[in-house]
């Protein structure tokens, strides 16, 4: 049985090359940094779509920036994420910012001048109150964060926006 040089070349270059089968290469899926990861809502307005896509219908309109979201997947430069109540869809990227943020859960909570409840009160932190993720130095219970120019010290438990035994310095 023989081939055709063109039937051999054109076998060759579809399994050996990506970019030509229309797969790897071609079009990136992500940025390969790690899922999940938070990250928080740059712009002052931003559709969450039902789909990685523009044709996909506009299901949700965030008006709130600085909104901390967790990213759960990518599909090229679209992110499917998740707000602190569970809502999920997709964003563009450039909606998108890595800087880390948290918004304040529960109940009224008390910003504390150092780590630990024996500690001095900075200021009284409504719920749904969201600020800026500054450290949480070790795996243990305590993160520092600024809250509208109050910067203190909240329990984990207190917000949403880190992970459980997540370290930021």
């Amino acid at each position: 049985m023989r081939f055709s040089p063109t039937v051999i070349l054109v076998t060759f270059f579809l399994v050996a090359c990506p970019v030509l089968a229309g797969t790897g290469w071609a079009a990136p899926e992500g940025t390969g940094l790690p899922l999940p990861r938070f990250v928080n809502l740059r712009a002052n307005e931003a559709n969450m779509r039902t789909g990685p896509g523009v044709q996909y219908p506009v299901e949700w309109v965030f008006v709130r920036p600085d909104l901390p979201l967790e990213v759960i997947a990518e599909y090229r430069t679209w992110r499917k994420v998740r707000d602190w109540q569970g809502t999920q869809g997709w964003m563009h990227q450039s909606m998108l910012d890595s800087r880390r943020t948290v918004i304040v859960t529960g109940v009224q909570r008390t910003l504390r001048k150092r780590g630990d409840t024996e500690s001095a009160a900075q200021a009284r932190v409504e719920a749904g109150v969201s600020g800026r993720l500054l450290e949480c130095p070790d795996a243990g219970g305590w993160c520092r964060v600024e809250i509208d120019g109050f910067e203190g010290w909240l329990r984990r438990v207190e917000f949403w926006g880190v992970y459980a035994k997540e370290v930021l310095r």
